[in-house]
């Protein structure tokens, strides 16, 4: 297979705003503009602009140049491919704004938060700030601060010490964050704020957050934006918790036969809540379909319908014969109130579209009074339907692990064994992980229509796999297509391992190109916990009570870990509350994890090689001796003072003088190994 080289941006932020199928479609669009000299001019970049998606439509050519122009770019001199993606994300934003930023309402988890949009929506702050004062208020830390005041900025000057997001992430998803690991002082230094926003960009990606162009600096200034743009969603992803079979098997009452439960598994959860509203709004004899969460709702019949099919006691005649939209959605959001639902959002909110608050209110509609059946016969059917404990947990945490590369919005995965089966998303994965790997020329992009080009995208996953000597013996590009759930999380536990070999592998300056293995990091981290304490393999049984994690978390930066908080593992409540407080210190140290306590609990032997091997790619990371142009792959962690001495300046010295003994870890799985895949999954 011939092989494309990736585009690469010297602006690692720049970078991180494209996925390689955009930067090679604009680097070809941008090539061509090369006049007879080789050179491009910023004067030539008004018609290429107005050529493209999607500002064709929305700007003329010299509205573009007006726009360069006011953002201090001269128009009469030459410019580079960098300069060139600034302005299309300049015109981005300013596209944005002229839409009202409506996004489409399949949108809100999938969008990265970014800094191009620096308006924010006085509306959904004050919603957002509800939510916050409703939840919050008897936290014992966080009420002497509640309630915060809508019409001021003190929700962004609050958030500046990273106490607040920490414990919003705790309301979206319970125990993401031990809060024995938040610095909670009334004052903080800078390096427990630092610490703080470090452990909250990193738990917000472990709940399936997009953090990708937003770091510690963004939140310790408050900027309203990102602060927003984060705690948006946060939020949604507690409100849409429980759009799924898993959590509410009598969502299966949506679908009319047995056959359709798995495409209901493999909906995104603004989706399936789309699907619940029209389920509804049809026994109420609503006639329009409602496909989105901003225009279709904007005159307040829909929710009209909704809610006299929900809440029939409430009703009032009143509410569909009224002809101002307005009226009409102030009697909503009455009948709403009658139902306990809270008042976040205004009548000019569903008036003027609001996607967000909208989906919030259908949502928290959805939470207060559902409708649908107890038939435990269809109940029954759909819990067979969901996977195994550890199935779930692995299928959880590649699917978190694929968001948080950052690769694009349409290869969001919300279902990671019905999303990736086009071979799209792998694909894309894959081209992030190696750059340069993916023909993109014999690859289609979805929506794809006939079933032999999710064969071809998924032949060259495979391809792609054996190139970077995975184990894939009788694997083929259907078993994809078809959703081998085994074969799909070998494959991806094989990718996720390889990306972090790879990371380290770059820090090693003075390697000479040679490779990282599972035996180097169990060398690495026996080598630093200097105690009795040695771990043998990475399903060492005795690793189920933390300790040892603990240690080598002290070793590699001694203030990180509260020994006060920590118990001796001898019971599963006490292993638990270690496995928590480990998962936080690492977060809070700056490793990007996706495991769960569980994981360390049962010694589940891939989660605990990424743990030992993302806190040594830390380790390395800020060791003195590392490569200064290595790309951190998690949030800038806060900067740590020397604490070792003479110690840590022979980091480097000693990872690199470790031999190769693949005996050393009977666990280690081999990324040359001929053995069926299922292995890693054993």
């Amino acid at each position: 297979m011939s092989k494309f080289e990736g585009v690469i941006v010297s602006d690692h932020w720049l970078q991180s705003q494209f996925t390689q199928v955009q930067l090679r479609t604009l680097k070809s669009k941008f090539v061509s503009l090369k006049n007879q000299n080789g050179e491009i001019t910023a004067a030539d970049l008004p018609l290429l602009l107005a050529k493209l998606k999607p500002f064709s439509d929305m700007f003329k050519e010299k509205e573009i140049e007006d726009i360069l122009s006011e953002s201090g770019l001269d128009m009469s001199n030459g410019i580079d491919f960098e300069v060139f993606l600034r302005g299309y994300l300049n015109l981005h934003s300013h596209a944005a704004v002229k839409l009202g930023n409506s996004n489409n309402s399949s949108s809100f988890l999938k969008a990265t938060t970014t800094t191009l949009l620096h308006t924010i929506d006085e509306s959904e702050k004050e919603s957002y700030v509800a939510h916050i004062n409703s939840y919050l208020r008897d936290d014992p830390f966080m009420k002497q601060f509640l309630p915060i005041d809508p019409a001021t900025n003190a929700l962004f000057e609050l958030a500046r010490d990273g106490v607040l997001l920490c414990k919003l992430i705790n309301v979206a998803v319970p125990n993401t964050i031990d809060e024995r690991a938040i610095n909670t002082k009334r004052v903080l230094n800078p390096w427990e704020r630092n610490e703080n926003h470090t452990l909250c960009l990193n738990s917000a990606k472990a709940i399936g957050c997009t953090v990708v162009n937003i770091g510690n600096q963004d939140l310790v200034e408050g900027r309203p934006h990102l602060v927003l743009g984060l705690i948006s969603q946060i939020i949604k992803i507690q409100l849409l918790a429980d759009l799924n079979l898993r959590k509410t098997p009598q969502l299966v009452e949506l679908v009319e036969d047995n056959n359709d439960v798995e495409e209901l598994m493999g909906l995104a959860p603004e989706k399936v809540l789309l699907k619940w509203m029209n389920f509804h709004l049809k026994k109420a004899g609503y006639k329009k379909p409602v496909t989105n969460f901003s225009s279709d709702l904007k005159d307040g019949e829909a929710y009209a319908y909704l809610l006299n099919v929900l809440a029939p006691e409430h009703c009032s005649p009143a509410t569909l014969d009224t002809k101002d939209p307005a009226e009409r959605a102030n009697l909503v959001l009455e009948h709403a109130e009658k139902m306990d639902c809270k008042r976040y959002l205004a009548p000019k909110d569903i008036v003027e579209g609001s996607t967000n608050l909208n989906l919030a209110f259908v949502a928290q509609i959805f939470h207060q009074r559902n409708g649908l059946s107890t038939d435990n016969k269809k109940i029954s059917f759909a819990e067979m339907m969901t996977d195994d404990e550890q199935m779930s947990r692995d299928e959880r945490c590649f699917r978190l692990w694929i968001n948080s590369l950052g690769i694009g919005i349409s290869s969001y995965v919300n279902n990671l064994f019905e999303d990736v089966r086009n071979g799209w998303t792998l694909l894309e994965v894959l081209d992030k992980v190696s750059v340069g790997s993916v023909n993109w020329k014999h690859a289609t992009k979805p929506p794809i229509k006939m079933p032999f080009r999710k064969v071809e995208n998924c032949n060259q996953v495979v391809r792609i796999g054996k190139q970077l000597k995975f184990s894939l013996v009788n694997v083929a590009g259907n078993d994809f297509v078809q959703g081998n759930k085994k074969l799909i999380l070998a494959f991806l536990w094989q990718l996720m391992r390889f990306n972090m070999l790879q990371l380290l592998k770059n820090l090693r300056s003075r390697s000479n190109g040679k490779e990282i293995t599972d035996s180097d990091i169990l060398k690495w981290a026996n080598k630093k916990v200097k105690t009795t304490s040695q771990m043998e393999s990475f399903k060492d049984k005795s690793l189920s009570n933390g300790i040892f994690f603990l240690e080598l978390l002290s070793a590699v930066e001694p203030r990180v870990v509260n020994w006060n908080l920590v118990t001796k593992g001898e019971s599963d409540e006490e292993k638990k509350l270690n496995a928590t407080y480990i998962i936080s210190v690492a977060r809070k140290l700056g490793c990007s994890l996706f495991l769960l306590p569980e994981d360390i609990m049962e010694v589940n032997q891939k989660m605990i090689l990424m743990l030992t091997a993302s806190i040594m790619y830390w380790s390395l990371q800020h060791d003195s001796e590392s490569s200064p142009s290595s790309v951190a792959a998690t949030p800038e962690a806060s900067p740590a003072p020397s604490v070792n001495g003479d110690e840590d300046n022979s980091v480097s010295a000693e990872i690199f003088n470790l031999s190769i003994d693949d005996a050393a870890s009977d666990t280690t799985v081999s990324s040359t190994q001929e053995n069926n895949s299922d292995a890693f999954l054993q």
